[in-house]
């Protein structure tokens, strides 16, 4: 009988190592998920700056003027923004 129970307190002392290592790999495959989605989400957003400031000449703006000028020009653009590009969000 003690036996026994050595081997069942055996058995949940592995289970509860392997439960701990299972956890151990699920935090971080979420951590490694946001932070490619947050790597993902930068470059996307270093790309667009580039963009506005080469099309815009915007470089020498700062970011509150950035903003002024894009204020300006957001109710025009969003109206006559071509069909294919009015739902075209990006899925994150």
């Amino acid at each position: 009988m003690a036996n026994q129970y050595k081997n069942l307190v055996e058995q949940k002392a592995r289970l509860k190592q392997k439960i701990e290592r299972e956890d151990f790999q699920l935090r971080q495959s979420k951590y490694y998920e946001k932070r490619q989605a947050r790597k993902a989400r930068s470059r996307r957003l270093i790309q667009k700056g580039a963009l506005l400031e080469k099309y815009f000449q915007a470089d020498n703006l700062s970011v509150e003027q950035t903003e002024e000028l894009l204020k300006i020009f957001a109710d025009y653009v969003n109206e006559h923004k071509p069909d294919k590009l009015k739902n075209d969000q990006p899925k994150n």
